[in-house]
């Protein structure tokens, strides 16, 4: 195997080093996006009935932005649960989109190398051929057997730099409609939480009383 990525000259240099930034991404993109990392489960109906009792104080606050994506746009919404829907639906959608983009931390990245992968790869494959041409123009016509060895080896970087970008174009794809996946299931978490918040305000609103008689002998109002 070492012989066989050797021959590939120095081309086969910028190809490998991106095959180990593409499998660190990948690695820590499925750490992070795990499922109960980003949705812990049954954390949205535990803050509903936190907001519902009432039993929100600073600190819990912080401690649930800090627990997970889900928990943060939670607790924006939390932290100004006693202002206008607008402005609390605004406040989700800024936090969500910080999430999102932490969330897509490194994909663009991925994707890069997916695209110049086979650059990188056809690349060091004309530089192999131009090599072997230089020598049959210096030494004249060399031994066909010979040039066909200098052509698979020139090859090789071509093959290379499939096998890395291949599997990159997958998982970066993987990973976005993964994310974009995430996305919804906390857009929907956060309506219900909004949607509750805006119902206890609204049941704790007083209702005005009905005006009384201005004057007497005056009609009450309809």
């Amino acid at each position: 195997m070492g012989q066989i990525l050797m021959a590939g000259g120095w081309a086969m240099a910028p190809i490998l080093i991106c095959s180990a930034v593409a499998l660190a991404i990948v690695l820590e993109r499925c750490w992070t996006l795990r499922r109960k990392s980003v949705l812990p489960p049954g954390l949205a109906q535990e803050v509903r009935e936190w907001a519902r009792s009432d039993q929100l104080d600073p600190a819990h606050l912080e401690k649930l932005a800090t627990g997970s994506p889900l928990g943060e746009l939670l607790a924006a919404a939390l932290a100004v649960r006693d202002r206008p829907r607008d402005l609390i639906k605004e406040r989700i959608e800024d936090t969500g989109r910080h999430v999102v983009h932490r969330m897509e931390r490194y994909l663009n990245t991925l994707g890069t190398i997916a695209l110049i992968g086979p650059l990188l790869g056809l690349f060091g494959t004309v530089i192999g051929l131009i090599r072997m041409f230089m020598q049959v123009m210096v030494g004249g016509m060399a031994d066909p057997t010979k040039m066909a060895g200098g052509i698979g080896e020139a090859l090789i970087c071509t093959a290379a730099g499939l096998t890395v970008a291949i599997p990159a174009y997958v998982l970066h794809r993987y990973f976005r409609s993964k994310v974009a996946g995430y996305c919804v299931d906390m857009e929907k978490q956060a309506t219900l939480l909004l949607d509750d918040l805006t119902l206890s305000a609204t049941a704790a609103t007083p209702r005005p009383r009905r005006a009384s008689v201005a004057a007497a002998g005056g009609k009450a109002p309809v």
